[in-house]
């Protein structure tokens, strides 16, 4: 009597089943972004330089207790007004002589501050302060330097500050980089952007 040969299961197609549920799920599934802040830490202070004097009407000062209440000026202010305060700040333009600035479009006033590359925007926070509010609030200040070296970029060279930066990026810009770079840098010099963070209050 002959030996029947034990049947086999065809797993052909198991490979390309594998493959399209593999698809299907990279497809379908949302990946969740940190979110955060870019930033670059300073260089270590030499102990031997002393830091600057700063007059304190170079200084705008925004606080954020552990209510989450935004403080600036000592002044309570809503997260949506403070890009706005920060660039009446920025731009105010008070300085004369040395220290007069011929590009700011602010209002002068001699109790603000004299130039953008005097002004400081000091940040403080509570420990207990959240996270979500504490992007908010930085977030708010960076595009209020975005905003001013927006329209400096376009005074001066046609193009916001923001595609400069892209098209610095592009490697299909067509154009001179190293004139782009030098472009960027002397926006960067109008609008230094100094946002200076406190140790967070316990």
């Amino acid at each position: 009597m002959a030996k029947r040969s034990a049947p086999e299961v065809n797993a052909g197609s198991m490979a390309d089943i594998a493959f399209l549920l593999l698809i299907f799920f990279l497809v379908t599934t949302t990946i969740e972004t940190d979110s955060g802040i870019s930033r670059k830490l300073p260089p270590p202070i030499d102990s031997e330089v002393e830091p600057p004097v700063l007059k304190e009407k170079n200084i705008f000062v925004v606080e954020v207790n552990k209510n989450n209440d935004l403080l600036v000026e000592e002044e309570p202010m809503e997260i949506g007004d403070l890009r706005a305060a920060a660039i009446k700040f920025l731009d105010n333009g008070g300085g004369s002589g040395d220290e007069a600035c011929d590009y700011c479009q602010g209002a002068r006033s001699s109790s603000s501050s004299d130039n953008p590359v005097k002004a400081v925007i000091s940040l403080r926070n509570n420990r207990e302060t959240n996270y979500s509010t504490y992007i908010a609030v930085q977030n708010e200040l960076v595009a209020a330097y975005t905003e001013l070296r927006n329209r400096e970029a376009q005074r001066l060279y046609g193009k916001t500050f923001v595609q400069m930066e892209k098209d610095l990026k592009d490697v299909n810009y067509s154009g001179n980089k190293e004139k782009l770079k030098e472009d960027i840098k002397k926006i960067q010099l109008l609008f230094p952007e100094k946002l200076s963070e406190a140790e967070p209050k316990k």
